[in-house]
């Protein structure tokens, strides 16, 4: 879907993207993560076909951004860290307005509004002014201006800045609905806990290089990564869930054991129920905690040693 060769970027006075190289699957959701300052907006811009790169190449669906940047603007939505909305309008007007600027017809853009409403939670709120809605709401309209047109990939940076923790969950199961129906996204953020719940695969950006020089696989889109813990030790835990099916054992010891779980709500239940039977005294047996953030930062330790030895020789 997403394809990135040797990009590189300059500003007058730096060099922003050193030669990065990438490519992003359909239908997934992408976490492109980094400090303040490390080459993520701009990227990010790249991507969007905003800005024109000094050399390499990038590919969205299959279009160069060099040859055809109108044509990817109409398949692609994209949403800044700093968005602007007509506060003196409805909801419906602002949405209409964007599916006008899209392309969109006059006989169509009433049933494009009403599907973009429906898809980010504001039918209720079709004849509100955007003055008049919230924090969350306002940036569920901005996502709502973004996708008026149906693309096939949305890029958000920095969607989560200045949400309570129930709009960030509310903007977490958002996005999730919207890879499901089909798009591919690719979310910037520098603060990890707000990608955890709903990424598949972490860029990781530093001073404009990719580091490990490419995308990380978090999880497989059908697999959840769970931990139990138990409070008595039984040698055999390890064993036992190995023997399961639809498990894939990470990591284990007498205490606990972490695995990726292949199965639904009523199966994790049942295994839930085998271990209780088999008399495992289970403390906890919950999703394994702050996943991107230890991938995180294992890359990047990972990444500085490697440049550590690389200056040493």
């Amino acid at each position: 879907m997403i394809e990135v060769k040797n990009l590189v970027y300059e500003y007058p006075t730096k060099r922003a993207l050193h030669g990065v190289s990438f490519s992003v699957q359909p239908r997934t959701i992408t976490a492109l993560v980094g400090p303040n300052g490390a080459g993520k907006t701009t990227l990010l811009r790249c991507l969007a076909a905003l800005e024109m790169p000094y050399d390499g190449e990038v590919w969205i669906d299959g279009l160069d951004t060099r040859v055809s940047p109108r044509a990817i603007h109409a398949s692609l939505g994209y949403l800044p860290d700093f968005f602007g909305l007509y506060d003196a309008l409805s909801v419906k007007r602002c949405l209409y307005y964007s599916a006008r600027v899209h392309g969109i017809d006059t006989q169509n853009a009433d049933a494009a509004v009403a599907k973009a409403a429906e898809r980010v939670g504001l039918s209720d709120r079709i004849n509100s002014l955007a003055a008049e809605l919230s924090r969350g709401l306002r940036q569920r309209l901005a996502i709502g201006q973004s996708i008026v047109h149906e693309p096939r990939v949305l890029m958000l940076d920095e969607p989560a800045s200045g949400l309570d923790p129930s709009a960030r969950r509310e903007l977490s199961q958002l996005l999730v609905s919207l890879k499901d129906q089909g798009m591919t996204l690719v979310v910037s953020s520098h603060i990890l806990s707000e990608l955890e719940d709903y990424s598949s695969e972490m860029i990781i950006i530093d001073d404009g290089h990719i580091v490990g020089g490419s995308a990380v696989k978090l999880r497989e889109a059908s697999r959840t990564t769970i931990r139990v813990e138990l409070s008595t030790p039984r040698e055999n835990l390890a064993d036992f869930l190995a023997a399961q099916a639809g498990v894939e054992l990470i990591g284990s010891d007498s205490n606990s054991a972490s695995f990726r779980f292949l199965g639904d709500a009523d199966a994790r239940v049942r295994l839930l129920r085998i271990l209780a039977a088999e008399g495992f005294e289970i403390l906890s047996f919950a999703d394994a905690p702050r996943q991107l953030e230890e991938t995180y930062f294992s890359e990047v330790k990972n990444h500085l040693a490697g440049k550590a030895g690389g200056e040493k020789q």
